[in-house]
């Protein structure tokens, strides 16, 4: 048989096409990757807060050895300003960016390579070991041919140009003040930009940093009387000495007489049961009106006047819930949902019912937005936040469509964009996740049922280190009107000293129901509920009344206010003691010297003597090494000799202590 060679073919020119790809492909000789924060891609907005830097990482990278450079190009107007990157470990790169207006704002990143810096780079190897350098030299002068400067840093360059023309050249190439005037004005070869620009939203510091209180303004009067606004305004001070910065009030809407709750949830009214608040709407108005037993909008206004003189916020809780006495039912039919025997859908959330409220409908049949009644509950919003309210929480918006919040948060930003949303959404994790996304400032958590140490450890870790930590920004409330957490049904004065502390200092935001700071704890028997619940009937409370932990709320809103790294919930970093009913944690800040350190003992029934390690490593000191430390509870101040020492934490006394560290070179 005979074997046939087939001859090779030449090549196929390129196509234009092709050649486009390739100059294109050309363009992004540097790789930029792994950036962070970026979230689904640019679909959402990272978050931060105005004034306070922005960390931005990046994976930058390229073929061969070059010396490159990178930087991030962030801003808030037309103009994109440049900040440098530095490298870290791994080609892993990091700047911090910051904008100072709360509003919308977008960065990207950009890489090149250094021709000056690889030069320096090779040069100075050269040189260390006695190697000719006078071809680098050319090179370096044509190097700085072809850079340009003007101002200050063009005089600097055609001195430079002059010294690497003179016997001193190799020196005058290699200085310092060389190198930092090559990096701002030096040619930049095969720049590369990042593919997209990335989304920030720039909130006031209260959506990151905030301590919340919540009363029923109902429950303020005087002998057991329907409280009003006018009382709250008597009570305001009682708010501001314990140190909360935000007031929030459960619904504050004319109820309806239909199906109204009596006491302890029961279905048997009687005409005087004050009812839910929950269920809004009457004859007497609805989203945009007040109870009239509260008062009038005069008198609304008065409070949130008088509220800010004391530099407390408002919240109001936003509950889409309407009872069926609401004049939209009767006016807009179509904003509800009807079952097919004509009647109309009331809330369930099976095996709970919830008889005195009716849903609303979001999406058509069609399966179009229901945009009228979008628009409603946005005016109702800019309504409230145009009379000086400027936090919502909003119950339950996991059982409302995410479309219809990202358009109506973007939508109440545009007017008011200092506007704080707190989602109450107890809810799946990434349901909780994906609120925040949308534009949520604030977010409840599981920490109401997080108790152990291996249960807080793991969950902060999640909140303070995982992607979420860009946009989900947890508010610790200790309680609320739904929920009474069996822990503190059993745990006594101890464990609600413990929780509060807890959610103080492991969070930006915390909060409570008024209460708590009585260590109110009768539950409805075998459930997380509050017997004679406050939502269903009038609640006056001796606000002097003995065994109150009113102390320990104090102080930890005071430690928040007075020491930096408070500020900021993602520098919580965990320690170990060596007892699993101890949790010990730390709160650092090294920009401001700030750093604190908890012990907090989660058992309210039996005290612990343990040990602990100072985190002498943190700041680079050895083991033997000793350390100033302040009691922040006490003041007194003393040293800390060795990285080991031993603690006894008793219930009955204080289950936490607080220590302020002075570590050689921060600021005192």
């Amino acid at each position: 048989m005979s074997k046939t060679t087939e001859r090779p073919r030449a090549p196929k020119k390129p196509t234009s096409k092709s050649l486009d790809v390739a100059k294109t492909l050309a363009e992004t000789r540097l790789v930029i990757e792994g950036v962070d924060p970026q979230i689904d891609g640019g679909r959402f907005a990272a978050k931060c807060v105005a004034g306070r830097p922005m960390t931005v990482r990046a994976d930058v990278f390229s073929d061969g050895h070059e010396v490159i450079g990178a930087a991030v190009l962030a801003g808030q107007g037309k103009a994109l300003a440049e900040t440098r990157m530095v490298h870290v470990v791994n080609d892993r790169w990091e700047a911090e960016v910051t904008f100072d207006a709360v509003g919308p704002a977008r960065f990207t990143l950009i890489a090149w390579r250094d021709l000056f810096g690889t030069w320096a780079y090779g040069a100075a190897k050269k040189h260390a070991v006695g190697q000719d350098l006078s071809v680098e030299l050319i090179e370096a002068r044509s190097i700085l041919d072809a850079t340009e400067a003007k101002g200050a840093d063009g005089r600097a360059l055609r001195a430079l140009r002059k010294a690497a023309a003179g016997d001193g050249a190799v020196a005058a190439l290699l200085s310092d003040d060389t190198a930092a005037l090559m990096e701002r004005i030096g040619p930049r070869a095969n720049p590369t930009t990042y593919d997209r620009e990335l989304p920030v939203w720039v909130d006031r510091e209260g959506a990151a940093f905030s301590a919340w209180y919540e009363l029923f303004p109902r429950s303020l009067g005087k002998d057991g009387a329907h409280g009003t606004f006018r009382d709250v305004i008597g009570h305001l001070d009682y708010v501001t000495d314990l140190g909360f910065d935000v007031l929030y009030f459960p619904p504050i809407h004319p109820i309806g007489s239909k199906n109204k709750k009596g006491k302890n949830n029961s279905l048997d009214a009687t005409p005087e049961d004050v009812g839910s608040p929950y269920a809004v709407g009457s004859p007497e108005g609805g989203f945009t009106d007040v109870h009239p037993r509260l008062g009038a909008m005069d008198d609304f206004d008065a409070l949130v006047a008088a509220a800010g003189e004391k530099g407390l916020d408002l919240a109001m809780d936003i509950a889409l819930n309407a009872s069926p006495d609401h004049p939209w039912i009767a006016q807009h039919p179509d904003w509800f949902e009807w079952r097919p025997d004509g009647s109309i859908a009331y809330a369930e959330n099976p095996p709970k019912k919830y008889e005195d409220i009716v849903n609303f409908r979001y999406y058509n049949d069609d399966g179009s937005p229901n945009l009228p009644f979008w628009v409603a509950v946005r005016d109702m919003l800019l309504f409230w936040a145009a009379r000086g309210v400027p936090n919502f929480r909003i119950d339950n918006p996991h059982t409302k469509p995410f479309p219809f919040w990202e358009w109506i948060i973007a939508e109440v930003r545009a007017q008011f964009p200092g506007t704080v949303f707190l989602a109450e959404a107890f809810t799946r994790p990434k349901v909780m996740k994906r609120l925040a996304k949308v534009g949520y400032n604030q977010s409840y958590s599981y920490f109401t049922w997080r108790n152990t140490k291996v249960e807080l450890t793991e969950y902060l870790t999640e909140l303070t280190t995982e992607e979420c930590r860009h946009t989900m920004r947890p508010n610790f409330f200790v309680n609320t009107p739904d929920i009474n957490p069996v822990f503190l049904q059993s745990s006594g004065r101890a464990g609600f000293r413990t929780r509060a502390i807890l959610a103080g200092s492991l969070a930006g935001n915390w909060g409570l129901y008024s209460g708590f700071e009585f260590c109110e704890a009768a539950p409805v028997p075998g459930r997380e509920e509050y017997l004679d619940s406050e939502k269903y009937e009038l609640r006056p409370r001796d606000f002097d009344a003995p065994g109150h932990i009113k102390d320990d709320v104090r102080l930890i809103n005071r430690i928040r206010r007075e020491h930096p790294a408070m500020r900021d919930f993602t520098n919580l970093r965990f320690f170990t003691a060596h007892d699993d009913r101890v949790l010990y944690y730390g709160r650092f800040d090294d920009r401001t010297g700030s750093y604190l350190l908890f012990h907090v003992l989660l058992d309210p029934h039996a005290g612990s003597t343990f040990g602990f390690d100072v985190p002498l490593w943190a700041f680079d000191l050895p083991d033997a090494a000793s350390v100033e430390v302040q009691d922040v509870i006490h003041g007194n101040a003393f040293t800390w000799h060795g990285k080991s020492h031993t603690l006894t934490l008793d219930p009955s006394e204080r289950p936490y202590a607080i220590w302020r560290l002075l570590p050689p070179g921060a600021p005192r």
